[in-house]
């Protein structure tokens, strides 16, 4: 019996032409394994919706083809269902589907739907809203909120804006509360990390992976703007742990405490309250994800094979 399959097309994540996609999947998608329809996102947050309703219609996968935000929208809606999230990467940043070592050419990422490579992911939950990969409070937040609004999209325009907001930003303070310790101060990023990363290849925590039941809290502390291109630099060659900027600490539970409430999730700003209490939800969300990434982790025994 074939999967049904449902692509959601955002058709103007990252600034990517979209209008070869439905033509690439009926090329590439094997039709031997599945019968497939496209929808089109016509406003924000129509992703999510779509996503809700496949999966009380009983679609076996929805694929996200976008950015970062669409594979929010598409996968939060799924945490918790039968329903697999798939991902074409059609964004600027690509985050996820680049920590789950899917190819980021959409041929290449439809012929890895075929494949089947299916995992149970965690998932984060702040408070009332969960999320994928990697949230933060601090200026990731900032520049989150500001680019949401911002006039040129994509890669430039993102790296535009952080050069422009940088030197003027003060870190806010924040209390951090672990299970068995208590973190105070003024931190440039405190960042949550269940993925290794924001996308575009800046790594904020190497070692996080999302089967491993945990996530980890990155904080990285103001330093001189002289020393801005070395401890950048670490971030893209995965070095960040040899810095004494940096602290990681890995954990399940947590609170933080916040002056300046504001975040994002996914890349996705939101306003929030001032007290987050964060967690791991272990196993919460089936994905699709590439080959090299089940070779990586050595979790062949968490894939889902009793699905395919």
């Amino acid at each position: 019996m074939k999967k049904r399959i449902r692509f959601i097309i955002n058709p103007i994540s990252g600034g990517v032409k979209k209008a070869r996609v439905p033509q690439m999947i009926e090329e590439h998608l094997d039709h031997d394994l599945f019968e497939y329809d496209i929808a089109i996102t016509q406003y924000k947050q129509h992703a999510k919706s779509i996503a809700e309703e496949s999966a009380q219609e009983g679609i076996d996968i929805v694929c996200a083809v976008g950015g970062d935000g669409s594979v929010h929208e598409v996968g939060t809606a799924l945490i918790g269902t039968k329903c697999h999230l798939a991902i074409i990467p059609t964004g600027s940043g690509n985050g996820l589907a680049r920590h789950l070592k899917i190819p980021l050419k959409t041929a290449q990422a439809i012929q890895n739907i075929n494949e089947l490579n299916s995992i149970r992911m965690d998932t984060g939950l702040a408070n009332d809203k969960p999320f994928l990969g990697v949230g933060g409070y601090g200026f990731d937040a900032f520049i989150a909120k500001r680019f949401d609004e911002y006039h040129i999209r994509g890669f430039w325009g993102y790296t535009q804006l952080v050069y422009e907001e940088y030197f003027s930003y003060k870190p806010p303070r924040m209390k951090i509360s672990l299970p068995d310790q208590e973190i105070k101060g003024n931190f440039l990023l405190c960042s949550i990390a269940n993925s290794s990363e924001f996308g575009n290849g800046f790594c904020i925590s190497p070692k996080s992976n999302v089967v491993d039941g945990q996530m980890e809290l990155v904080l990285l502390s103001k330093f001189s703007w002289w020393r801005t291109m070395g401890v950048i630099s670490r971030f893209f060659f995965k070095k960040i742990e040899g810095s004494r900027y940096i602290r990681i600490v890995p954990f399940q539970k947590a609170r933080i405490i916040l002056e300046v409430p504001l975040a994002h999730y996914d890349g996705e700003p939101f306003e929030v309250r001032k007290e987050i209490n964060l967690e791991i939800v272990p196993c919460s969300l089936s994905v699709l994800c590439g080959k090299g990434y089940l070779e990586f982790t050595h979790l062949k025994l968490k894939t889902d094979e009793h699905v395919y």
